[in-house]
């Protein structure tokens, strides 16, 4: 009978899907800081058997800028194994002919130079930082209110993250305040929204019952990818919060200290199965 409990789950799985901030990183000043233990973690996955990738809905520079500082951390890590909000948005306004007006991040503008912004006819909102400003949003909020069928993307909905310095507040409060003020509804394109999710799957051509995803944040990493199938795992780095292991309706498959540690039960137990197969 198979194991679905954790670490025995692991025994089967064929790819891992990783967080970025707070669970690779802190980001702050500079490039941030990687988290002890997380560069050998990552080390050893990759020289696993296992597919992996990375999930994040980092949002303050383009990929490639964001992919060169985590290798500056000293993580191993390419562009084509990095999934994040920004590329995805522009596909979803081609295909729908949407101009949008960008509420984001300087760092991140570059990544939508090929994108038609005249005349917008949609909002996206991103981790945009110090320009969340009054003036900032409540253009955003006039460019809304003034279309007769408003559409606002936003790229992720966390609540906040950690910095080196402390929690920083995310781009879902501001997403909230403009949907209140618009009376709408948000689409969110990066986690936790199963569209996103299955984007990294289908790129690993796996099921989901075949992947792990592990996260920092409970309701975005964890609870996003049990909604699709997978299971989950927090990390007690990042922006965990000691109330996570007493949530109300999210419950981590399991929760360990830091990736490494979590690494190290995944390789264990699968280990174990080969050995168990060679008897």
């Amino acid at each position: 009978m198979a194991d679905t409990g954790w670490p025995g789950c692991v025994r089967s799985l064929k790819g891992v899907i990783l967080d970025l901030c707070g669970v690779l990183y802190d980001s702050g000043e500079c490039d941030g800081v990687a988290i002890p233990g997380s560069i050998e973690a990552v080390k050893r996955l990759k020289e696993s058997d296992l597919q992996l990738r990375f999930c994040t809905n980092e949002t303050q520079a383009t990929r490639k800028n964001f992919v060169a500082k985590l290798q500056r951390l000293g993580f191993d890590i390419s562009v084509s194994e990095v999934f994040p909000p920004a590329p995805a948005a522009i596909a979803v306004l081609k295909e729908r002919g949407l101009r949008p007006h960008l509420l984001v991040h300087d760092g991140l503008l570059s990544e939508f130079d090929a994108v038609d912004k005249t005349n917008p006819n949609c909002v996206i909102v991103g981790d945009a930082a110090e320009n969340f400003s009054y003036q900032n949003l409540n253009e955003a909020f006039r460019v809304l209110i003034g279309l007769e069928r408003p559409v606002l993307f936003s790229l992720g909905q966390g609540r906040y993250y950690k910095e080196t310095d402390g929690l920083k507040l995310d781009v879902g409060v501001y997403m909230k305040a403009l949907e209140y003020a618009c009376d709408l509804k948000a689409e969110v394109i990066g986690k936790p929204s199963p569209t996103f999710f299955q984007s990294v799957l289908n790129d690993m051509g796996l099921k989901p019952n075949e992947a792990l995803m592990i996260g920092d944040d409970l309701v975005n990493d964890v609870g996003g990818a049990q909604y699709c199938g997978m299971k989950g795992v927090q990390v007690r780095t990042g922006k965990y919060r000691p109330s996570d292991e007493r949530h109300p309706t999210v419950i981590a498959d399991a929760t360990v200290d830091n990736l490494a540690q979590a690494v190290e039960a995944i390789l264990s137990q699968r280990t174990l199965r080969t050995l168990q197969l060679q008897c």
